[in-house]
């Protein structure tokens, strides 16, 4: 089929939104509108997507922050643009010493979960490489929410007190009290509608603005975070910030009903995206039916076998890419989708928890951009007076000595954030992303076939409800999904559970060029989402 997001028979539930001049979809409304505010004062989709990222560290501290890592696709000067903000591991990080420990596994909390934060370094990159503005410009309106406050949004807020109930459980050692101190002052969460200030973040921000990054990673801010390591037994050394730098990378595709679908390389997952829409192209869908939810759910099965065997950092591991997105191994990989439901084992390819945001501007530039801490605010490790919260991505590293993904100093996790682009014919169509850990590229298929094989506009396509695969036979379901799709599932053998909630279905945002020249835009009602449109 020729998809054009610009028509559509019926309204969604919630109709999209069109722009002429530019547009910013994000999961926050004041992100939203700190981006816009940079496209109206002469920034591009570059400096709009560092704006709302930066605002989302403030609005939105229960997904991310200025310890988180970053991802993007970027379109342009005619084509498209990876870079992979991911941070490393420490260089003190150990797996023989880890595994000593008992740790059959990485920490999710605590310094032993934490890489070097890598985002505000990639601000600072694209900035000076893509911008039109400044990093002081851009970084300015999360600089004013952090200083002045913000009222908290119902998502927010909701995910806020969880991560208070389950961290006031969990977290006891001295390492974690400056996290208390910063994000509950109050003794709680902040409520929906309270107002919220970070001063110590602000301070930070500017800094990072002011030296484009560097304080964070030589300066000021830098000497805070090595001094808590030291006094809390940290992993973090002076070389272990000075050394990170983020890399540009070629974005990978494979080309499904005639668009080219591009992803992120390793060491994200979004190959998991590409090899089950190479399986799922030699299939015809016409609706989402049982049998269609089926092909889905085995497809992202195999893929997700072979990414947990196969990705880590390409710097220290060989990844077959190439042979995983290859035709040939689509096929083989397809001809193991049966009628009943099955455990995936990985394959020979060789053989033959997050925020996303997305930008358009008024010259063509698109761009698609995700950062996280991984699960809530993450590693529950706060460096005393400036409101950075550090990641746990090194929970994606395994212990196995054998894996390719094994932990080692200065080294590059399993990522899970990834975001998505969609081009036709060398022309870009726009950016996706849907945000959620492993729901990830689970969401990034169905949202692309929602488009592609079922004409849904990009609301309709967000709005669908999902599935989510969960390991083994299991399979939850959300509120809203058809109950006779769900019974025909359970009868082809998977383990169906209706979930209570949306939560954990991810939360996703569209951007995409109509036939027109024009936007539209889609936002997730899964969340506080919002498109500021000019």
């Amino acid at each position: 089929m020729n998809f054009d997001p610009y028509h559509y028979k019926y309204p969604s539930r919630r109709n999209v939104v069109y722009s002429s001049r530019g547009m910013v979809a994000t999961s926050h409304p004041l992100a939203a509108q700190a981006g816009l505010d940079i496209l109206k004062k002469g920034g591009n989709a570059v400096d709009a997507a560092i704006a709302t990222a930066a605002a989302l560290t403030v609005v939105e501290p229960t997904s991310n922050g200025l310890g988180s890592d970053n991802f993007a696709l970027i379109w342009k000067d005619g084509a498209l643009h990876g870079i992979n903000g991911s941070g490393a591991a420490p260089l003190s990080f150990d797996a023989d010493a880890f595994r000593e420990r008992g740790w059959q596994k990485v920490p999710e909390q605590g310094w032993a979960s934490a890489t070097v934060p890598a985002a505000p370094k990639t601000w600072a990159l694209l900035a000076r490489k893509m911008g039109n503005l400044s990093l002081a410009e851009s970084l300015a309106p999360a600089i004013t929410y952090a200083r002045n406050g913000h009222a908290v949004a119902v998502t927010v807020a909701h995910n806020w007190r969880l991560a208070y109930e389950k961290y006031v459980k969990l977290l006891h050692g001295k390492e974690f009290n400056p996290w208390f101190e910063t994000f509950c002052p109050k003794g709680r969460a902040p409520r929906a509608g309270e107002l919220w200030r970070c001063g110590e973040q602000a301070y930070t921000l500017d800094l990072i603005a002011k030296t484009e990054g560097e304080a964070f990673y030589t300066g000021e801010i830098a000497e805070k975070i090595l001094d808590f390591s030291n006094q809390t037994g940290g992993f973090y050394s002076s070389e272990d910030l000075e050394r990170h730098s983020p890399e540009w990378v070629d974005p990978i595709s494979v080309q499904y009903r005639g668009y080219d679908i591009w992803e992120i390389p390793p060491n994200g997952q979004g190959i998991i995206v590409l090899m089950a829409l190479n399986m799922l192209k030699g299939f015809s869908f016409s609706q989402r039916s049982a049998e269609t939810c089926h092909k889905q759910i085995e497809a992202i099965k195999l893929a997700f076998a072979d990414a947990h065997r196969y990705v880590a950092d390409q710097r220290f591991s060989h990844v077959p890419v190439t042979e995983m997105l290859s035709d040939h191994y689509g096929d083989v990989r397809r001809n193991s989708i049966h009628d009943q439901a099955s455990i995936p084992e990985a394959g020979n390819p060789e053989a033959s928890g997050t925020v996303y945001l997305c930008t358009a501007d008024e010259q063509g530039n698109m761009v698609s951009f995700i950062q996280s801490n991984y699960t809530g605010f993450g590693s529950g490790i706060v460096i005393p007076q400036t409101g950075i919260a550090l990641n746990n991505r090194a929970k994606g590293f395994s212990l196995d000595p054998a894996h390719p993904n094994v932990l080692a100093p200065g080294k590059r996790p399993y990522h899970t954030i990834i975001p998505g682009f969609i081009t036709k014919d060398g022309d870009p169509l726009g950016p996706f992303g849907v945000m959620g850990g492993y729901m990830q590229p689970q969401g990034h298929v169905q949202v692309v076939m929602n488009m592609l094989d079922f004409a849904m506009n990009p609301q309709e396509a967000l709005d669908a409800p999902r599935w989510q695969w969960v390991g083994d036979m299991d399979v939850a379901i959300e509120p809203g999904f058809p109950v006779s799709v769900a019974q025909k599932l359970q009868q082809m053998g998977h383990h169906i559970r209706m979930a209570l909630d949306s939560n954990t279905f991810g939360r996703g945002e569209i951007i995409l060029k109509t036939s027109e020249g024009t936007l539209i835009g889609a936002t997730e009602p899964r969340a506080d989402g919002s498109i500021a449109a000019w």
